[in-house]
């Protein structure tokens, strides 16, 4: 048996172990998929930030450029001493306005803009009924209806506010669904790796 395929086995059979109750060997496994993964990530994050994209472009390439960033990354560990501390809310700065400005156009797209797209859909679409439209227009102005707050929840109102409530609840169900399924195929994965690769019971 290849000595990879025994380790993840063993590992597997480790944090499975947890089914039964919390004991030291799953602590192990978990601390080791821990571990694991931080040294996996530094090293990928080393070569392929540091060293292909400053070191080897600064001092192989002459980009002189670089030593802004360079230097803006050695200031985030001025944090180590409390005389020269302020020099790290430079960087910090302007990764944080950087990123914001970035994600904020991102997120309006993808959240707001999208969703209100896709909530508008035209009723006759190739010269029949669309059924979505209407529904997805229902469901909607219900939910809209359910968080709105500035009246009582009464008569039509809360007529509306009530099938808001069940429009949340089959998308909470669908949500959590999606979910579990998610998980259920990742333990189905595994527990196909233990019957035919590490135990060889299924061929």
């Amino acid at each position: 048996m290849d000595i990879g395929i025994l380790v993840a086995g063993i590992l597997t059979l480790a944090v499975f172990s947890f089914l039964y109750k919390d004991n030291p060997v799953y602590k192990a496994a978990e601390s080791w998929l821990i571990g694991l993964s931080v040294g996996y990530a530094l090293v990928i994050f080393w070569q392929t930030t540091i060293i292909d994209l400053l070191l080897v472009p600064l001092f192989s390439e002459g980009r002189l450029i670089l030593i802004i960033p360079f230097l803006l990354g050695l200031m985030m560990f001025s944090r180590f001493s409390k005389k020269t501390s302020w020099l790290s809310r430079i960087p910090i700065a302007l990764m944080i306005g950087a990123g914001a400005g970035v994600a904020i156009p991102a997120m309006l797209y993808a959240r707001t803009l999208k969703q209100m797209s896709a909530s508008v859909m035209p009723i006759i679409e190739n010269g029949s009924l669309n059924i979505e439209a209407p529904v997805v227009a229902l469901g909607v102005i219900s939910t809209l209806a359910y968080f709105y707050f500035s009246r009582e929840h009464k008569g039509v109102m809360g007529s509306t506010a009530r099938l808001g409530t069940y429009f949340l609840m089959i998308f909470f169900g669908a949500t959590f669904g999606y979910t579990v399924m998610s998980r259920m195929s990742t333990f189905i994965g595994r527990v196909d790796f233990l019957l035919t690769d590490f135990l060889h019971l299924i061929k």
